[in-house]
């Protein structure tokens, strides 16, 4: 029988869809446009890239990873930050429609 943690059965094969939630993104496209955009989204942990190259690091919660030219960057529900490829990003994203009642 699998064992249930957090009322979640474990190794059931049961499905899950990510819940609706509204991200912060900017596509990083090499210039001081989207690295402005960038660092508006608040205090972005970053470090220079590879010598010569237009890709930055930032500091994940799971460690350093480089954003390439072409990635977004992603604020995530709790305020962290992280790349994202933009074949991912297409497939797992959709523009968020502002809410007519505010």
């Amino acid at each position: 029988m699998p064992v249930r943690r957090s009322g979640v059965s474990q190794g059931d094969g049961m499905k899950y869809r990510k819940k609706p939630v509204v991200i912060e993104a900017v596509q990083w496209q090499g210039t001081k446009q989207s690295w402005d955009e960038i660092m508006a989204m608040g205090d972005v942990p970053w470090k220079p890239g590879p010598m010569g190259s237009k890709a930055f690091i930032i500091t994940t919660l799971k460690g350093d990873h480089i954003v390439s030219e072409g990635d977004f960057v992603i604020k995530g529900v709790a305020g962290e930050y992280y790349p994202c490829k933009p074949d991912i990003f297409e497939q797992t994203y959709e523009r968020a429609e502002d809410n007519p009642w505010r």
